[in-house]
């Protein structure tokens, strides 16, 4: 009977670190998971070969709360006409420019270029603007952004849906951990 209740009371010892162990888990994990990085699963080919479909990403969360998105960045975004939905493009436009698209370039009018920046993007090799899509031109407000997928021709991008809210910004792509051939930090740059 004695070994029986020594037997108790150290299962409950372990039992009650074991649970310690799980609360202290869960109370560093979930913060981490919903406010600092997340995962995300690329799917489709608007971003080859930056990013392939099936591509495994962790997503940085929390940069954009001290800092505004960059041109050239990743981001990982809500689709603005499907909220449910995650979508994966590149930044082109910041706010107050305009961008405009002609004969398959991207050219970027703002205060420091006036006359306007012709986009060099390597990332963007092969790109082919949709013949109604060949010239066009939009003007951001405070808070836009103008998004493309680097696969010009099989991407539903801002061309096609509009603008980006800022607020619709989830994060920046921050590792990407699968294919482990590609595995890598601050990948697509």
């Amino acid at each position: 009977m004695l070994f029986l209740w020594i037997m108790i009371i150290k299962n409950k010892k372990e039992i009650w670190e074991f649970i310690k162990l799980i609360v202290v888990s869960l109370l560093i994990i979930i913060p981490v998971r919903f406010f600092i990085a997340q995962p995300f699963i690329v799917s489709g080919s608007s971003m080859d070969q930056s990013f392939l479909n099936g591509d495994y990403l962790i997503i940085d969360e929390i940069s954009y709360q001290f800092q505004k998105p960059e041109r050239g960045e990743v981001v990982v975004f809500r689709y603005p006409m499907d909220l449910s939905k995650f979508f994966i493009k590149r930044i082109i436009g910041l706010p107050k420019e305009i961008i405009e698209i002609r004969g398959g370039r991207v050219f970027v009018f703002n205060a420091a270029h006036p006359e306007g920046l012709i986009l060099e993007e390597d990332y963007a090799r092969g790109f082919t603007a949709a013949p109604d899509l060949k010239n066009l031109k939009i003007e951001l407000g405070e808070k836009e952004y103008y998004v493309l997928g680097d696969n010009r021709g099989f991407s539903s991008d801002s061309r096609h849906w509009g603008i980006l809210p800022e607020g619709m910004i989830i994060g920046r792509a921050l590792v990407r951990l699968w294919p482990v051939a590609n595995l890598g930090l601050w990948p697509g740059i």
